[in-house]
Order: C-alpha cells, then sequence, then structure tokens
C-alpha cells in the first residue's frame, strides 16, 4: 500500500471508528464535546453516514484510487471551514473545530504522501 493509501487508510478506519461510536454511544460523544445530548435519530443517522464513509475511504485505499484521494484532500480541508462558521455564529461550541483539525491534518498526511509520490502533481 502507497503511502497515499496508508493515509487514506487510517482516516477511513478513523471514521468507522467515529461512526461506531455515534451510532452506539453518541451522548457520550456528544457530551465530550460539550454539544447537547439527545435521543432523537439524527445522530445516529449521522453515524451511519460517517460509518459509511469510512468503508468507502478505506475500500479506495486498498483499491490505491489515487483519484479519489486526491478529491478527499480538498474535500477534507473545507470541513474546519464549515466547523468554524457554525462556531462563529454560535451554532456549536468551539471544540467542534477539534473534528476540522483531524481533517485537516489527514488531508496534509494525503498531500504530502501524493507529492512526495509525484512531485510533478
Amino acid at each position: 500500500m502507497s503511502r497515499a493509501a496508508q493515509s487514506v487508510f487510517v482516516f477511513g478506519c478513523y471514521l468507522l471508528g467515529l461512526g461506531a461510536v455515534l451510532l452506539t454511544v453518541p451522548n457520550a460523544l456528544l457530551a465530550a464535546f460539550m454539544l447537547p445530548i439527545t435521543d432523537e435519530v439524527w445522530i445516529r443517522v449521522v453515524g451511519m453516514l460517517v460509518l459509511l464513509l469510512g468503508i468507502y475511504y478505506t475500500l479506495a485505499a486498498r483499491a490505491e484510487y489515487t483519484a479519489f484521494f486526491r478529491w478527499t484532500i480538498y474535500i477534507r480541508c473545507s470541513v474546519i471551514v464549515f466547523f468554524t462558521t457554525f462556531v462563529v455564529l454560535g451554532f456549536a461550541p468551539a471544540p467542534l473545530i477539534l473534528f476540522g483539525v483531524v481533517d485537516v491534518l489527514g488531508a496534509a498526511w494525503t498531500a504530502v504522501a501524493l507529492r512526495r509520490a509525484d512531485p510533478r502533481a
């Protein structure tokens, strides 16, 4: 597995774990990030979506789907923009931005790995 694929695979595993937590014990995670706990199904729907995204990431990594790796760089970097906007607008507490930091760090790892594999990219 290439370094870029490894970075996407690790990020996919992170998504699988996060999705599993949101599906099974969502309020533990919400409370840890100072978000209001809920008994509504929406958080578990988000967990399912995150889990399914994790499957896409891990399968793409195993298939060495380089185009997918490139797409994820820009999309993962956008997460911190959305989360920061949510915090600035008062929709969410500041710790939510930490999830965006994870996305940016993962995207940077993938970008560096792709650049090292093909400096012309």
